[in-house]
Order: C-alpha cells, then structure tokens, then sequence
C-alpha cells in the first residue's frame, strides 16, 4: 500500500508540472498543428480535436512509464 501512495504522489506532482508548463507556455511549438488534428470551422462553431497530437503525447506518456517502472 505504501507503494500505491508514492505513485499517486509521484503522478501529482506530475500533473502539477505539466499544468505549470502549459499555464506559462500558452502554446507548445509543434503541439496542436500537426497534420491529422481535426479542424472544423463553420460560422458560429469550431470543433477541434488534437487526435495526432493526443497520440504522440500517449507515447511519449507511456514510454516514460515504461522507463519507471523498468529501471
């Protein structure tokens, strides 16, 4: 159980660093306007959904975890 709190822990401060990076970098370069990313704009409505750029922050995501949990 010890174990299970230090992740949580270690997850939140995490989230807190990630926050922090995009709370004073508005806009990564690169992030948000690759090709793939899904763009629809009418008059009164834009969708926009980040689908290539959700895809290359899940790898990078999960091969950090990878990288933890193997070292």
């Amino acid at each position: 159980m010890n174990e299970l709190a230090k992740s949580i822990i270690m997850l939140g401060v995490v989230l807190i660093l990630i926050g922090t990076i995009f709370l004073f970098f508005n806009k990564l370069p690169g992030i948000g306007k690759l090709p793939g990313d899904i763009i629809i704009k009418k008059e009164n409505f834009n969708f926009y959904f980040p689908i290539t750029s959700c895809i290359i922050l899940s790898f990078i995501i999960s091969l950090i975890i990878y990288l933890w949990n193997h070292r």
